[in-house]
């Protein structure tokens, strides 16, 4: 897996110009399907306006390049889906998805002036979101002695891990998420203050991005 910066708090934000009234809508979206889906919403939603302009940009699961698609919804062409996606890109946003609803206020407002209200709607809106950086993680198991879990502890959150869940026996068994590059080195640490008798296990994936000033599984 391959990280990238994502919306983890979708948002809105407003634009007006000239009695012209723009509503931005920012989501996360996993997917294309995500992504039209909630097109469609803001369609209903907003079925008395002008335009319903939109952009997004999908990361696909096999690495390859993004998706990228937009619509100017019957404006001038290139003054509303493109701008919208220009700003996405310039955020290296991916699995994002922007709808931009117009109700006309009367007055025309040139390309120029149409380019800088969507732009100026979708800016407002990403203002307002919680952005993320996923990084690609490995989940972990372990098994250990108590007092080297008092030890590893600190270790774990050294090494930008998230600990899930710690179950009490004879042993301590915990289980963590941890990112992927930091895994060789975590490793070979546990061994080292083990004297090789501990070594963790992976038993899946995840992704991991500090949201709200925590690191967090996503």
């Amino acid at each position: 897996m391959k990280g990238y910066r994502t919306v983890y708090q979708g948002a809105e934000g407003e634009y007006t110009d000239r009695k012209s009234r723009f509503i931005a809508h920012v989501q996360p979206a996993a997917s294309e399907e995500e992504a039209l889906q909630f097109i469609e919403e803001m369609r209903r939603r907003y079925w008395d306006a002008r335009h319903n302009c939109f952009a997004y940009v999908i990361a696909p699961e096999d690495g390859s390049l993004p998706l990228a698609r937009s619509s100017d919804d019957g404006e001038p062409a290139q003054t509303a889906g493109k701008p919208m996606l220009d700003l996405l890109q310039a955020e290296e946003l991916q699995n994002t998805v922007a709808v931009v609803t117009r109700y006309f206020g009367g007055i025309l407002l040139g390309t120029g002036g149409l380019v800088r209200a969507y732009s100026g709607a979708l800016r407002a809106a990403l203002d307002n979101c919680v952005l993320v950086d996923k990084i690609p993680a490995a989940r972990m198991m372990l098994r250990c002695s108590y007092p080297l879990y008092g030890r590893l502890q600190g270790r774990l959150l050294e090494s930008g891990g998230v600990l899930i869940n710690t179950l009490y026996d004879t042993d301590v068994e915990i289980r963590f998420a941890l990112p992927e590059t930091a895994v060789p080195r975590f490793q070979k640490m546990l061994l080292e203050i083990s004297s090789g008798s501990v070594q963790a296990q992976q038993t899946g994936s995840c992704w991991l991005g500090e949201a709200d000033g925590t690191m967090k599984i996503l």
